[in-house]
């Protein structure tokens, strides 16, 4: 498991009528939406008793990276300081009114598994998947972040201490078949994803390598780069061991 500190700036029906009547129309229906994605990014909302604003929650972003510079620096046998500095760039386009003001910051804290596999002498395949926890943020027009370093790292020790007790439970164990492959591992639940002893979210290791995370969606169970077909046999095998 790999940690990383990560500070980033945010970057048809028919209708009766003449055509002079239908554009005002269409004008205002256009407007009207425009209203309605800004005010439900902005509005607040509650998760587990705790209040938010932006997107929400079981929503989804997709970016693009450019070409990107990682610097990495071996500490020990096991640990290696990581740099890493990229534009990202979302697939398609923000809703207008949508999102923070150009120039908002974020600090967030990740924790991720990579996956590497070396191609040749001087090409390796990554893949990473993880999470990302918000430490702080800083409006476009402040100067200051919205919370104190030292209020900063309290949260990122709770977050750890979190993340370190639900590993430390027992996980979710996985043993199946599917496409003629016997699979075996465990899902560790995401800490705030369980409801009533059932957990919705969970961390995958099959066969001795991390898989990523599986989530219970409203049409089924998803994961990110996995045929739907493996994702739902796994599915299957944590609703069994929760029933």
């Amino acid at each position: 498991m790999q940690i990383l500190v990560d500070n980033t700036m945010a970057t048809s029906g028919k209708r009766t009528g003449n055509k002079n009547e239908s554009k005002p129309s269409k004008a205002k229906k256009s407007d009207t939406t425009k209203k309605d994605l800004s005010a439900s990014y902005n509005t607040f909302k509650k998760f587990e008793g705790r209040q938010y604003t932006g997107m929400q929650i079981g929503r989804s972003h997709h970016w693009d990276y450019d070409q990107g510079d990682w610097k990495e620096t071996k500490i020990t046998p096991d640990l290696w300081e990581i740099n890493y500095a990229v534009t990202k760039r979302r697939k398609g386009h923000a809703p207008e009114g949508s999102g923070v003001p150009v120039g908002t910051e974020y600090h967030w804290y990740i924790l991720s598994h990579q996956n590497v596999r070396k191609l040749n002498a001087n090409d390796y395949s990554t893949e990473m998947h993880g999470l990302k926890f918000k430490l702080a943020h800083k409006r476009a027009d402040k100067d200051k972040w919205s919370l104190s370093g030292t209020t900063q790292r309290k949260h990122l020790i709770a977050f750890l201490k979190e993340m370190i007790e639900q590993l430390e439970k027992e996980p979710v164990p996985l043993e199946f078949e599917y496409g003629g492959k016997k699979y075996k591992g465990s899902g560790t639940p995401v800490p705030e994803t369980c409801d009533e002893d059932i957990c919705y979210q969970l961390d995958v290791e099959l066969n001795d390598e991390a898989w990523g995370i599986i989530r219970c969606a409203k049409s089924g169970w998803k994961m990110d780069g996995v045929e739907p077909e493996l994702v739902e046999a796994i599915g299957d095998e944590i609703f069994a061991y929760y029933e």
